[in-house]
């Protein structure tokens, strides 16, 4: 585990305070680890929200079935690989 060097101080009204306190006395923690952890796991949480897309089931089914299917090149792509045969030299 990192060894804590940094400072952080904000301000809140009294009876937040007391909650977090009363909250920190149930689980048998320091107020200052337990408004610490809670901060680290919701950042955490966050973090991994923008990480990850969440779709509905039912699109990511039809996505899976889509990418299954054979290719199937339109004109305009058939188009553009010859082109790109045309102008890029291999070695």
């Amino acid at each position: 585990m990192p060894v804590a060097t940094s400072r952080l101080e904000f301000r809140l009204a009294d009876e937040a305070k007391d909650r977090l306190a009363l909250a920190a006395e149930l689980v048998s923690e320091p107020v200052s680890e337990f408004v610490r952890h809670a901060a680290e796991d919701r950042a955490e949480q966050v973090l991994r929200d923008q990480r990850e897309t969440v779709v509905p089931a039912a699109f990511f089914d039809e996505l899976l079935a889509a990418l299954d299917e054979p290719a199937v090149p339109n004109d305009r792509l058939a188009r553009a690989a010859e082109r790109a045969r045309a102008l890029v030299q291999r070695r």
